[in-house]
């Protein structure tokens, strides 16, 4: 089966919903389940960390599920900026590995995306790790840039301890307006 395909058999089964507070549990769960194939449980729990109630509690309006009968099955926090109009940020994204590569994310950003720029913002930000390579790729095809750091790390601007000591993070920006959105179909993936 080919891969455009495949990932149209995958999409067509999963639903897209906007998350809830009941979700926490289960996304947190989620984390440590999916991650612990590249970390250690206490890793993996770290990770979840990141993800504490509040972001379902205040958030949920703008975080999005994609889920079928088996439950859960991909993820975005994301939100809007409350200090100006202009800007949401994604903040955590987690895809099943078993489906990995079908384009869950990318349809997870495209629908965060297209409703942050109907909404009017006109910029979304995220953050990643300079040690995640598949994460940046992600992000430059989904038409992010890399904002100026203050160091570069193999050619990467860096900013350096961004979330804390030692915490360096590569920043991206896009750009949005809801003309400049490609349908589900035709963005472009990472590969």
């Amino acid at each position: 089966m080919e891969k455009k395909e495949k990932e149209a058999e995958v999409n067509a089964v999963l639903g897209l919903r906007q998350a809830r507070v009941s979700d926490h549990h289960v996304i947190v769960g989620c984390v440590r389940q999916w991650w612990s194939d590249s970390r250690t449980p206490d890793q993996a729990r770290a990770l979840s960390l990141l993800l504490p109630r509040l972001f379902l509690q205040f958030f949920s309006s703008t975080s999005l599920v994609l889920e079928d009968d088996e439950g859960i099955r991909a993820f975005l926090i994301g939100f809007y900026a409350a200090d100006n109009e202009e800007e949401a940020y994604i903040h955590f994204v987690g895809v099943d590995p078993t489906l990995r590569g079908q384009g869950l994310a990318r349809r997870l950003y495209t629908t965060f995306l297209r409703r942050a720029a109907e909404s009017g913002r006109r910029q979304v930000r995220a953050i990643t790790s300079p040690g995640n390579v598949g994460s940046i790729a992600f992000h430059r095809a989904m038409g992010f840039t890399v904002e100026p750091g203050d160091r570069e790390v193999d050619g990467l601007p860096v900013c350096i301890d961004y979330d804390g000591p030692g915490q360096d993070r590569v920043c991206f920006c896009r750009d949005i307006l809801p003309e400049n959105i490609l349908p589900e179909d035709e963005v472009p993936c990472a590969s």
